[in-house]
Protein backbone atom coordinates (compact mmCIF):
# COMPACT_ATOMS: atom_id res chain seq x y z
CA UNK A 1 0.00 0.00 0.00
CA UNK A 2 1.26 3.02 -0.96
CA UNK A 3 2.47 5.74 1.71
CA UNK A 4 0.19 8.78 2.21
CA UNK A 5 1.76 12.10 2.04
CA UNK A 6 1.46 14.15 5.52
CA UNK A 7 2.09 17.69 3.62
CA UNK A 8 -1.28 18.87 2.62
CA UNK A 9 0.25 20.69 -0.67
CA UNK A 10 1.40 17.03 -1.89
CA UNK A 11 -2.25 15.62 -0.86
CA UNK A 12 -3.80 18.29 -2.90
CA UNK A 13 -1.44 19.60 -5.36
CA UNK A 14 -4.31 18.92 -8.29
CA UNK A 15 -5.91 21.89 -7.22
CA UNK A 16 -3.43 24.78 -6.41
CA UNK A 17 -1.79 23.98 -9.80
CA UNK A 18 -4.73 23.75 -12.02
CA UNK A 19 -5.43 27.02 -10.56
CA UNK A 20 -2.18 28.62 -11.03
CA UNK A 21 -2.04 26.98 -14.90
CA UNK A 22 -5.51 28.70 -14.94
CA UNK A 23 -4.42 32.09 -14.68
CA UNK A 24 -1.03 31.61 -17.45
CA UNK A 25 -1.90 31.80 -20.90
CA UNK A 26 -0.97 29.06 -22.75
CA UNK A 27 0.07 27.71 -26.39
CA UNK A 28 -1.45 24.32 -27.46
CA UNK A 29 0.93 22.04 -28.80
CA UNK A 30 -1.54 19.56 -30.26
CA UNK A 31 0.62 16.40 -29.32
CA UNK A 32 -1.59 14.04 -27.35
CA UNK A 33 -0.96 13.49 -24.08
CA UNK A 34 1.18 16.62 -23.94
CA UNK A 35 -1.68 19.77 -23.79
CA UNK A 36 -3.34 17.52 -20.55
CA UNK A 37 -0.23 16.89 -18.42
CA UNK A 38 0.46 20.67 -19.17
CA UNK A 39 -2.61 21.51 -18.72
CA UNK A 40 -3.28 23.64 -21.59
CA UNK A 41 0.15 23.54 -23.74
CA UNK A 42 3.34 25.18 -23.14
CA UNK A 43 3.35 28.87 -21.45
CA UNK A 44 2.39 31.42 -23.95
CA UNK A 45 5.13 34.06 -25.26
CA UNK A 46 7.70 32.53 -22.83
CA UNK A 47 10.52 29.90 -24.11
CA UNK A 48 10.50 26.83 -22.51
CA UNK A 49 13.60 24.59 -22.21
CA UNK A 50 13.48 20.78 -23.58
CA UNK A 51 16.47 18.93 -22.30
CA UNK A 52 17.53 15.06 -22.66
CA UNK A 53 20.68 13.16 -24.35
CA UNK A 54 20.91 12.62 -27.60
CA UNK A 55 18.45 10.45 -29.30
CA UNK A 56 15.92 10.94 -26.14
CA UNK A 57 13.38 12.76 -29.34
CA UNK A 58 13.99 16.67 -28.21
CA UNK A 59 14.06 17.43 -32.40
CA UNK A 60 11.01 15.67 -33.01
CA UNK A 61 9.17 17.09 -30.28
CA UNK A 62 9.90 20.18 -31.41
CA UNK A 63 9.31 20.02 -35.00
CA UNK A 64 5.85 17.92 -33.91
CA UNK A 65 5.21 21.44 -31.63
CA UNK A 66 5.62 23.33 -34.60
CA UNK A 67 4.00 21.00 -37.50
CA UNK A 68 0.89 20.73 -35.20
CA UNK A 69 0.82 24.55 -34.56
CA UNK A 70 0.72 25.47 -37.98
CA UNK A 71 -2.04 22.52 -38.81
CA UNK A 72 -3.95 22.76 -35.65
CA UNK A 73 -3.71 26.50 -35.14
CA UNK A 74 -2.65 28.06 -37.57
CA UNK A 75 0.11 29.81 -36.03
CA UNK A 76 3.38 29.70 -38.87
CA UNK A 77 6.67 28.70 -36.84
CA UNK A 78 10.41 28.71 -37.90
CA UNK A 79 12.56 25.95 -36.83
CA UNK A 80 16.88 27.09 -36.16
CA UNK A 81 19.01 24.27 -36.64
CA UNK A 82 22.44 24.42 -35.55
CA UNK A 83 23.44 20.57 -35.94
CA UNK A 84 20.78 19.03 -38.23
CA UNK A 85 21.02 20.15 -42.06
CA UNK A 86 17.87 20.63 -43.38
CA UNK A 87 17.54 17.25 -45.45
CA UNK A 88 18.08 15.35 -42.38
CA UNK A 89 14.83 17.39 -40.78
CA UNK A 90 12.80 16.97 -42.93
CA UNK A 91 13.72 12.99 -43.38
CA UNK A 92 13.24 12.31 -39.80
CA UNK A 93 9.83 14.05 -39.18
CA UNK A 94 8.62 12.23 -42.14
CA UNK A 95 8.76 8.90 -39.84
CA UNK A 96 5.42 11.06 -38.34
CA UNK A 97 3.51 11.19 -41.07
CA UNK A 98 4.58 15.07 -41.69
CA UNK A 99 5.71 16.96 -44.82
CA UNK A 100 8.14 19.43 -43.85
CA UNK A 101 8.38 20.60 -47.54
CA UNK A 102 4.63 21.14 -48.33
CA UNK A 103 4.41 23.24 -44.85
CA UNK A 104 7.19 25.19 -46.13
CA UNK A 105 5.61 25.80 -49.71
CA UNK A 106 2.21 27.18 -47.67
CA UNK A 107 4.74 29.60 -45.72
CA UNK A 108 3.25 27.65 -42.52
CA UNK A 109 6.87 26.47 -41.72
CA UNK A 110 9.80 27.38 -42.25
CA UNK A 111 13.41 25.29 -41.27
CA UNK A 112 17.19 26.42 -41.76
CA UNK A 113 19.80 24.62 -40.91
CA UNK A 114 22.69 27.57 -39.55
CA UNK A 115 26.23 27.18 -39.94
CA UNK A 116 28.46 29.28 -38.04
CA UNK A 117 32.50 28.94 -38.08
CA UNK A 118 34.12 28.93 -34.60
CA UNK A 119 36.16 31.07 -36.04
CA UNK A 120 33.09 33.26 -37.29
CA UNK A 121 31.89 33.44 -33.31
CA UNK A 122 31.88 37.13 -31.63
CA UNK A 123 30.40 37.92 -28.57
CA UNK A 124 29.11 41.39 -28.40
CA UNK A 125 26.77 42.12 -25.79
CA UNK A 126 23.03 40.54 -25.73
CA UNK A 127 21.15 38.90 -28.54
CA UNK A 128 17.44 38.25 -29.63
CA UNK A 129 16.21 36.69 -32.53
CA UNK A 130 14.22 39.42 -34.03
CA UNK A 131 17.33 40.29 -35.32
CA UNK A 132 17.22 36.27 -37.62
CA UNK A 133 13.65 37.31 -38.27
CA UNK A 134 14.11 40.77 -39.23
CA UNK A 135 12.88 41.10 -42.95
CA UNK A 136 15.21 43.83 -43.78
CA UNK A 137 18.37 41.57 -43.16
CA UNK A 138 16.53 39.38 -46.37
CA UNK A 139 20.25 39.86 -48.19
CA UNK A 140 21.75 36.96 -45.45
CA UNK A 141 21.32 33.14 -47.06
CA UNK A 142 19.24 31.35 -45.07
CA UNK A 143 16.55 31.09 -42.53
CA UNK A 144 16.40 35.61 -43.91
CA UNK A 145 15.74 33.85 -47.39
CA UNK A 146 11.50 33.45 -46.24
CA UNK A 147 11.27 35.48 -43.82
CA UNK A 148 9.86 38.45 -45.49
CA UNK A 149 5.99 38.18 -44.81
CA UNK A 150 6.22 35.53 -42.80
CA UNK A 151 4.45 35.51 -39.29
CA UNK A 152 6.17 33.33 -37.10
CA UNK A 153 3.87 32.34 -34.22
CA UNK A 154 6.51 29.37 -32.84
CA UNK A 155 10.15 29.27 -32.76
CA UNK A 156 12.27 26.62 -32.03
CA UNK A 157 15.92 26.73 -31.94
CA UNK A 158 17.97 23.42 -31.53
CA UNK A 159 21.13 24.46 -30.02
CA UNK A 160 24.82 23.73 -31.90
CA UNK A 161 26.17 20.53 -30.17
CA UNK A 162 29.01 20.79 -27.37
CA UNK A 163 32.61 21.54 -29.21
CA UNK A 164 34.59 18.23 -28.50
CA UNK A 165 38.17 18.69 -27.74
CA UNK A 166 40.79 16.61 -28.72
CA UNK A 167 42.14 13.98 -26.00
Amino acid sequence: MPAKSLDPAVRRRDKPVAREAATLPKCPTGIAGLDEITFGGLPRDRPTLVAGGPGCGKTLLALEFLVRGALNYREPGVFFSFEEPERDLVANVRSLGFDLADLERRKLLLVDHLQIERSEIQVTGEYDLRGPLHPARSGDQGHRRQARGARQRRVVVQRAARPRHPA
